[in-house]
């Protein structure tokens, strides 16, 4: 390591309270921890081993270090559950850079904080620093979950990145499509290309073959030589999203294009091969976008080598309050403030909305919340008021029903929701079973009782 000033290092990122140092073969060379009460390991515990020696339940793949030193770029504000060697889950949050000597990559610097301890979660406030490159693509650790669905699209990423099939992303407006597909494309060996994203509702069919295909001079009035955005992204990454938005027509030549991998530009006979992945994204359905002709059922089998469906997050319990922690972190260091977290009516209410924005809808409340906020904790008169409305009404219909609900009844609710709650956070029926503290046996009757998929 030489010259390496480790104190300066530490230094910049003061925010943290614990730091870790590689090799390029992830051993560890150095470690400082201030958090002696919940890694109270010595040094010879910990240097001379890896990262996965150190949580032998972690994956190579889900692992920052490992990752960068495999890829050679920067990983920011990265959050992961680990278990200490006391058996304490805790929940961190992760910068890990790469250590690049003559081009190459020797080590690693991995430097985290503490978010969480079990269910404890402490207020977070993100570090400020700048990011190189000019554009600033989405990873799979971007990815902000406790939902074990969630966890099964990360993990899949790195083992679809690399290949050149097609993929089709299903998900709900807000559900965060494009972010999978940058996750895609980040993950693979197309990273150094082009990653090109059009929405194909937001063009008019008259003008979409020419965005998509291009055009040369003369083809009609005004037309200039304008490579389209297949060509732009030779090499690289397409991704098109709302494609059962197309027109039939247009899908045909989108068909073609990928089939054959060449395009023609308007106006023109010569055909331009293509080197390019397609991603693709539907917000509905798309077997019954196939069956209402919204989509060819022969574009549909070509764009669904490999489909991806985003959970919505109403059905991702767990990951609402995981999530407003996240973004209380990103306006906080983006406006310069230090709110401390939701009231427990603000959480009672997020808990119960039905959520049809989605992520997308949860991040702009909060950032709205950020800007009329006058305490360190955001309440329901900081919420905009078609939420409060929608609650209010949702919450007299619900006490309506519970009224004419035995006592039973009204048990059998709250127990189906922690079940819902569980199955959403653990990766599997056993492991659910595990956090609500009963068999694997009764979990699985309790499902089918309710009717519930483990």
């Amino acid at each position: 390591m030489g010259t390496l000033n480790i104190e300066r290092i530490l230094n910049m990122y003061n925010y943290f309270d614990g730091a870790i140092i590689t090799d390029e073969k992830g051993v560890i060379l150095y470690y400082s921890n201030f958090r002696t009460d919940l890694y109270d390991l010595k040094l010879k515990e910990i240097v001379g081993k890896t990262i996965l020696e150190i949580h032998p339940e972690m994956k190579e793949e889900d692992s920052s270090i490992m990752k960068v030193l495999k890829d050679g770029v920067p990983i920011y504000d990265h959050i992961e559950t680990l278990t200490t060697p006391h058996g304490q889950e805790i929940t961190n949050i992760y910068s890990t850079l790469p250590i690049i000597q003559n081009g190459k990559i020797i080590g690693a610097i991995d430097l985290s904080r503490c978010i969480a301890e079990g269910n404890q979660r402490k207020n977070i406030v993100l570090p400020k620093y700048e990011v190189d490159g000019s554009e600033n693509l989405y990873h799979a650790n971007d990815i902000i979950t406790t939902s074990s669905k969630m966890k099964g699209i990360k993990q899949l990423i790195p083992r679809i990145a690399n290949t050149d099939s097609s993929v089709l992303i299903y998900g709900e407006t807000g559900t965060g499509k494009e972010l999978i597909a940058q996750s895609i494309h980040t993950g693979g060996n197309r990273i150094s290309k082009k990653f090109i994203s059009q929405n194909c509702a937001a063009i008019p069919t008259t003008l979409l073959e020419s965005i998509l295909f291009g055009t040369v001079k003369g083809s009609y009035t005004g037309a200039e030589d304008r490579p389209g955005l297949f060509e732009s992204a030779n090499g690289g990454t397409l991704f098109l999203d709302e494609i059962n938005s197309m027109d039939m027509v247009m899908q045909v030549k989108i068909l073609k294009a990928i089939e054959e991998k060449k395009i023609t530009r308007i106006g023109d006979n010569k055909p331009i091969y293509v080197d390019v992945k397609i991603i693709s994204a539907v917000n509905e359905d798309p077997y019954g976008c196939v069956k209402l002709k919204k989509l060819r059922e022969d574009l549909f089998y070509r764009l669904n080598t490999v489909q991806i469906d985003i959970p919505p997050l109403r059905e991702r319990i767990a990951d609402i309050s995981y999530l407003t922690d996240y973004f209380i972190a990103v306006y906080n260091s983006k406006m310069n403030k230090n709110v401390l977290g939701v009231t427990e009516e603000v959480k009672e209410i997020f808990e119960y909305y039905n959520w049809p924005g989605n992520v997308r809808e949860l991040r702009n409340i909060i950032e709205g919340a950020f800007n009329i906020i006058g305490s360190r904790f955001i309440q329901k008169e900081n919420l905009p008021q078609y939420l409060i409305s929608r609650y209010d009404r949702e919450s007299e219909r619900l006490e309506a029903c519970n009224r004419n609900l035995s006592l039973a009844e009204k048990v059998e609710l709250y127990e189906k929701r922690l079940i819902m709650a569980a199955l959403d956070s653990s990766p599997s029926v056993t492991a659910a079973a595990d956090k609500l503290k009963i068999s694997k046996q009764a979990l699985n009757y309790k499902l089918t009782k309710y009717g519930l998929k483990g």
